[in-house]
């Protein structure tokens, strides 16, 4: 994490941190954007991607968020500002400089992640991988280049969340997402906001 004096002196230059909610796919980060949304943060969604029995509680996604790694203009991020918005992983180092990012960064485990995009997938008659291990291996590597990413640039600071830990102590970990914003969140409802019956992939 920054020293104090860089994040202020950030602060001041770039104003307000834009809340990135991140992670793979099949992650927990829609289960992430409703705690927050519980706590009294304003997300910046479209609704454009309805809910379906994938995500019944729906995606929290915005659409032009698709186009970080096309262009390397988008006015729109400073609209952000104090604000959350989800992006998946991948997309994290197109991310410019000129913005202040606090990342929550969900975690799950892989054999997990990939159950379930697979169910995602077979629901929608979409083909899926034919090589479980040859995608969890790349899913290791992008692991791997994102967190040196988020390492080495002064922009982000990085919340780390296990999806299991928050399905089953939601206090504690609304907690942590409360103190890494800078508190003044509804802990409590955040905690609530979790529901463990949409927990159905399980390792």
């Amino acid at each position: 994490m920054r020293s104090p004096p860089a994040r202020l002196y950030r602060r001041v230059r770039f104003g307000r941190p834009i809340v990135i909610v991140s992670g793979l796919p099949r992650s927990g980060t829609s289960m992430m954007m409703k705690m927050l949304r519980a706590g009294g943060v304003e997300l910046v969604t479209d609704e454009i991607r309805a809910a379906d029995p994938s995500n019944p509680e729906g995606y929290f996604e915005l659409e032009r968020v698709k186009s970080l790694d096309k262009t390397d203009r988008h006015p729109w991020l400073t609209e952000c500002r104090g604000k959350a918005i989800k992006i998946i992983s991948h997309l994290l180092p197109y991310l410019p400089e000129g913005h202040n990012y606090r990342v929550i960064f969900m975690r799950r485990d892989l054999a997990e992640v990939l159950a379930s995009q697979d169910k995602m997938l077979t629901s929608r008659a979409e083909p899926t991988s034919p090589d479980p291990a040859a995608l969890e291996r790349q899913f290791e590597d992008h692991l791997r280049h994102v967190e040196r990413v988020l390492r080495s640039r002064p922009c982000f600071e990085v919340l780390d969340v296990p999806y299991t830990h928050a399905v089953a102590h939601p206090t504690r970990e609304a907690a942590r997402v409360s103190r890494f914003l800078g508190g003044r969140r509804d802990v409590q409802a955040m905690a609530a906001a979790i529901d463990p019956a949409l927990y159905r992939t399980r390792g």
